[in-house]
């Protein structure tokens, strides 16, 4: 392929029609086509306005077999919603059974195409070898995959006999594009689902709702899509933690046409007759999925009726959603950022105000007699826990006033501070997670409710030690710092308990029986697989981590990454030099918090990074 770019040059550009609001205009193209000569990589496009569609023009009679494949790739790169264009440029029998919803394959540059030496036009068939190197995949249910390596795949085309026009008879399936492309063309969604297990789920209150994202074509009938993929079911990776209140097999009816919301904001989703039977309860919950997956659409969706066996089933609106029906962890907005002072207590100042002066929180760890190194709070701010100023020790406190401190809840025997405990972390139903970096014996802990006899987390398939650890505030997903040798790899793992309330193991739940339950790690997957050190990290919105680290041979730098790997669309943090430490809240409204060089610092909407006091470990609560 290196080749092939080097060849590139000006050429004519290819003929695409795009439809922008006002009326419709000629574009240059999204790539560009030779009129003659070998075949070059398909340039990506540069990203264009997001109301501009772009559609590609169908083959011409007089196509040569480059322009066909040139044609062809350029298509999969237009707005064109079921690849009509697209499939022109294949035999009838190609076109029957190419499947482009099988995948989408990410390149750095468009894809180049090198014609098989040994082919002659003469022959009626000739075919290219499509050549790239991988970024990342999206499967068939839209997740997607950070992917390296070079992508190698072959095109044939053949002559027609009668008429003389060569069309492609084999190609690969899914389709592929460069990373500029896959940018204009997709949109990273999250739908939504609810915990399937009490890690999940607040004691005694609503399910706790749990973002699934996926990548939807951004400009064919994007609510439309959002539904189906909601309806169609969670992810491979996540579906063993969570659940969907849909019926099995609900989908929306056959002449359910595209969904538009109408000027009051009210979008009516119409389901097939599996729906029918839902009743009010389920239905609301139900509404509560759809709202959440359709809460950042444009124009906006207030509201949800939901239609099924000829009758209306239920009607929710955003704010019953999240004020009866489900909870959600961007939801809840925090009361205090907490930190640890020159003094080594646990302090706390206003989250939402401009406050600089902290006050020791209520209680044992506030007042200085034990000292502190890092801490987590509980997400309701009724307890804390905190690690002795040698990572010793882990102590779990109220705070309240006059609470006391009893001996330490855990203890490491690791030889230095660094082999020694991790700071801790909350989960949603009040578990205190926390790693042992002992070398001689690396554990990753569970305390539940905060006390009593530390709980083994089974992790099969880690490679190395855990440095670090952040639970989401869904309670099914957890972040890890993971060390192996020099590099520090930020891991995302699915949490699965059996022998609870929330989901059985062999011999019944854990209260029937008196077992312990057992929570395990699974299928942990890099987040930020470039980055070669990573040195911070915390969970911020449903889906989203603020990361600090920096690649090999490179400088330290902060960013936001999606859960999936991939780069959200969305400001990345101002520059800050010599970070420790990094919080930011579920709710992202609250401004991103970090200890540097200069202290306690933080990051308001659209402002720069404001020193607010000496101190270190900032945390929001959980």
């Amino acid at each position: 392929m290196g080749g092939e770019r080097e060849r590139r040059g000006r050429r004519t550009p290819a003929r695409m029609i795009a439809y922008a609001v006002g009326g419709a205009v000629l574009l240059a193209g999204c790539a560009s086509m030779p009129d003659s000569g070998d075949l070059r990589g398909v340039e990506s496009t540069p990203r264009q306005d997001a109301q501009v569609r772009v559609f590609a023009m169908p083959p011409s009679e007089d196509a040569s077999p480059t322009q066909i494949v040139q044609g062809f790739l350029e298509a999969l790169t237009s707005d064109d919603p079921d690849y009509r264009t697209a499939r022109q440029y294949l035999t009838a029998e190609a076109a029957e059974t190419w499947k482009p919803e099988l995948s989408t394959t990410v390149l750095a540059d468009g894809p180049g195409a090198e014609p098989d030496p040994s082919g002659r036009e003469e022959t009626g068939e000739v075919s290219f070898t499509l050549t790239g190197d991988k970024v990342a995949t999206v499967d068939a249910q839209q997740a997607y995959a950070s992917a390296k390596g070079s992508y190698d795949k072959l095109v044939r085309l053949t002559q027609d006999a009668k008429n003389g026009q060569w069309r492609i008879d084999g190609v690969p399936q899914g389709v592929v594009m460069g990373q500029s492309d896959f940018q204009r063309n997709y949109m990273s969604v999250s739908k939504y689902y609810f915990a399937s297990n009490t890690g999940g789920t607040t004691a005694g209150g609503p399910p706790m709702a749990v973002a699934d994202p996926v990548y939807v074509r951004s400009h064919v009938e994007p609510a439309t899509q959002m539904v189906r993929s909601l309806l169609s079911g969670p992810t491979a990776w996540l579906a063993p933690v969570v659940r969907s209140s849909f019926p099995t097999g609900t989908a929306l009816r056959e002449d359910a046409g595209p969904l538009t919301a109408d000027d009051r904001g009210k979008l009516t989703v119409p389901l097939n007759d599996k729906a029918a039977g839902a009743g009010a309860a389920r239905c609301r919950e139900m509404g509560a999925q759809l709202l959440f997956t359709l809460r950042n659409l444009s124009p906006a969706v207030d509201e949800v009726e939901l239609r099924a066996g000829g009758k209306q089933l239920c009607s929710l609106t955003q704010e019953a959603a999240t004020e009866a029906v489900a909870d959600r962890g961007s939801l809840d907005s925090p009361g205090y950022l907490y930190f640890i002072d020159e003094k080594h207590r646990l302090v706390r100042i206003p989250a939402d105000g401009d406050a600089t002066q902290p006050d020791p929180v209520p209680g044992a760890l506030g007042e200085g007699g034990t000292t502190l190194r890092s801490v987590a709070v509980s997400r309701n701010e009724r307890t804390a826990a905190g690690i002795a100023l040698d990572g010793g020790a882990l102590y779990v406190g109220s705070i309240v006033p006059g609470g006391s401190l009893g001996e330490p809840v855990l203890s490491s025997g690791g030889e230095s501070e660094d082999d020694r405990l991790s700071a801790p972390s909350w989960d949603a139903q009040g578990g205190l997670w926390v790693a042992d970096r002992d070398p001689d014996d690396p554990r990753l802990l569970l305390l539940e409710e905060g006390a009593g006899e530390p709980l083994e987390v089974r992790a099969p398939g880690l490679d190395g030690r855990i440095q670090s650890v952040r639970v989401a505030a869904d309670g099914v997903r957890i972040a890890l710092v993971v060390a192996k040798g020099d590099r520090h790899s930020l891991m995302i793992g699915r949490i699965e308990r059996s022998g609870t309330n929330g989901r059985e193991g062999p011999a019944g739940p854990a209260e029937k029986t008196g077992a312990r339950p057992t929570v395990t790690v699974l299928q942990m997957r890099p987040a930020t697989p470039e980055l070669e050190k990573v040195t911070a990290m915390s969970w911020t919105g449903d889906s989203r981590l603020v990361v600090v680290g920096r690649e090999e041979g490179g400088v330290e730098q902060m960013r936001y990454v999606e859960v999936d790997g991939s780069l959200p669309e969305v400001p990345q943090p101002a520059a800050l030099t010599g970070v420790e430490a990094v919080t930011a809240s579920a709710d992202e409204q609250m401004p991103l918090v970090a200890h540097s060089v200069d202290g306690i610092v933080r990051l308001p909407s659209g402002a720069q990074w404001q020193k607010v006091t000496e101190g270190i470990a900032p945390v929001y609560p959980g």
